[in-house]
């Protein structure tokens, strides 16, 4: 049986606005107090999650190639449709973004769902950077494709094309999938991974703009790196930003790795993006907009980060050993400040740390991307109801995390362009949180959680057994606490566990040689395919 458990987390008083440039330390816990249960379990790498019109809750399986229609009063599961054409051969592909048309049962004939998912072609030109014909990502693809709801049946059908072609990877394949206001759908592509771990010889392209002659071959390599904006029927929109001289699907350029994306009532586009060894960023996305990567990630202040230009080596790249700490004589580096273009700046970071940060702390040896201060922000959701909600959340976005399995609360100005208090933090969990959704009445939160992985242990170190793997959990709103308390009770098999008493803006970096093996060792067996040998 699936028990619940009351928890009260704390948040110290707002008393002074916050930095835009966050460093961890900043981050304070928060005061409510939730009802935690698990909802649902068993499913194969949920990935989306989006409260319907129809007061259910829809889901993308990425691993599993299913969207599934699920009952928030009692965690009933529907399949609505497999889609077996989804290929997910590793840890960030398959079938991801999902976005509902506005019009969905609402009798206007637009019961449309539209889904996003890689998929193999080989009728197009191979990777020119995977030689291995037989490699699962030599003619991987990305496609977008809008399916009809028949409620009558309860089921997706007749998948039609909106785009295809679309470059993916075996890494940064973003694929967050929403419908703005205007009614165009956005969608975000990271820039593969490259330049770094397993594809360090690979040159990233996320300032790559697409030219005329590509456009007209339907050739959207250059679509790395990018948020898109699309027509309904997958063309390029009339007032679509000119980049350059060309006019395209691109709508902001210069991303690495934007897993999330959403909408305020007034139209502001709010994105959550996956830095390197630093630095984590929340953006507002803005028509022909450059978020500066590789050149910059956070702001351009020359701290903790040098663009590292692998493949330009005088060394033949393929002859060098990659490192994310030390960088070969024979690698061009370039300082931020290099840099003259003209960028948009984040609305924060998370986190932002000084150059002398020890990243090579030896009890992290091996797994170290976790005691890094980035907490991989893997969704963004706005909190803006008209009216009720949870008290002092309002007007505020929310990430999700994978590496801190918890979930943020970022306050936000009045205007909506910089924070107005500390980042707080909820939830603390050995999970790795993928996506949230909200009740019509803003007071429950539904979270997904990734089937396995590396995410912080809450006893130091890191663990790859999540407490939730492959759920929904829910957390309802119950009223005001003072102070930090664990569980009313212990955490069960199906029951998410509060957060210890070790403060939430520190990181979990205190590694026993023998936490620091073990984390090695699911490196290798969970990591390396994607990224390569640390």
């Amino acid at each position: 049986m699936k028990r619940a458990a009351t928890l009260a987390f704390a948040m110290l008083t707002l008393a002074s606005p916050a930095f835009a440039q966050d460093t961890p330390d900043s981050v304070v816990p928060g005061t409510g107090q939730f009802e935690m249960k698990v909802l649902a379990d068993g499913f194969e790498g949920p990935w989306e999650i989006t409260y319907g019109p129809d007061d259910f809750l829809w889901v993308t399986e990425r691993v599993g190639g299913r969207i599934t229609h699920v009952n928030p009063a009692d965690g009933s599961k529907t399949t609505l449709i497999d889609i077996e054409e989804v290929s997910a051969p590793g840890g960030q592909d398959g079938l991801l973004g999902l976005a509902l048309h506005p019009d969905l049962l609402k009798g206007t004939g637009n019961d449309f769902v539209f889904a996003a998912y890689t998929y193999v072609d080989k009728s197009r030109p191979q990777d020119e950077w995977v030689k291995d014909q037989s490699s699962p990502y030599a003619f991987l693809f990305t496609k977008i494709v809008r399916l009809t709801y028949d409620q009558a049946s309860g089921t997706l059908k007749d998948p039609v094309d909106v785009i295809a072609g679309m470059p993916a990877s075996n890494d940064h394949n973003s694929g967050r999938l929403k419908i703005g206001p205007d009614g165009k759908l956005y969608y975000t592509i990271g820039d593969g991974g490259k330049d770094q771990l397993g594809n360090w010889c690979i040159p990233i392209e996320a300032q790559r703009l697409p030219t005329a002659d590509e456009l007209g071959a339907s050739d959207y390599i250059a679509y790395q790196g990018k948020s898109l904006r699309l027509n309904l029927d997958g063309s390029i929109p009339d007032d679509n930003p000119e980049i350059k001289g060309v006019k395209s699907h691109v709508f902001t350029y210069g991303h690495r790795n934007p897993q999330g994306i959403d909408f305020a009532p007034d139209g502001t586009l709010y994105s959550s993006e996956q830095g390197p060894k630093t630095d984590d960023e929340v953006n507002i996305l803005e028509a022909g907009g450059n978020y500066g990567w590789p050149h910059i990630t956070g702001f351009q202040d020359d701290m903790a980060y040098q663009y590292a230009r692998w493949k330009d080596a005088t060394t033949p790249c393929e002859q060098l050993e990659f490192s994310d700490i030390t960088i070969d004589p024979s690698v061009p580096v370039e300082d931020e400040s290099s840099w003259t273009e003209p960028f948009n700046p984040p609305l924060a970071t998370m986190f932002t740390v000084p150059s002398d940060w020890d990243f090579t702390d030896p009890a992290c040896a091996g797994i170290d991307f976790i005691c890094w201060p980035t907490v991989a922000p893997s969704s963004i959701q706005t909190y803006m109801p008209e009216s009720g909600g949870i008290p002092g959340w309002e007007n505020s976005l929310i990430t999700t995390t994978l590496k801190r399995g918890s979930l943020y609360l970022l306050p936000l100005s009045e205007d909506g362009r910089s924070l107005r208090g500390p980042i707080q933090r909820y939830f603390q969990s050995e999970n790795r949180f993928r996506d949230v959704a909200l009740s019509p009445d803003y007071k429950t939160i539904y979270v997904a959680t990734d089937n396995g992985g590396l995410a912080g242990s809450m006893s130091g170190g890191t663990t790859t057994t999540m407490q939730n793997p492959g759920a929904i959990l829910v957390f309802t709103y119950t009223g005001e606490g003072g102070t930090a308390a664990a569980a009313t009770e212990p955490a069960a098999a199906d029951t998410a566990a509060a957060a210890p008493d070790r403060p939430a803006g520190t990181l979990p970096v205190t590694f026993t040689a023998e936490q620091a093996t073990r984390g090695q060792t699911a490196y290798n067996a969970n990591c390396v395919s994607c990224h390569g040998q640390n």
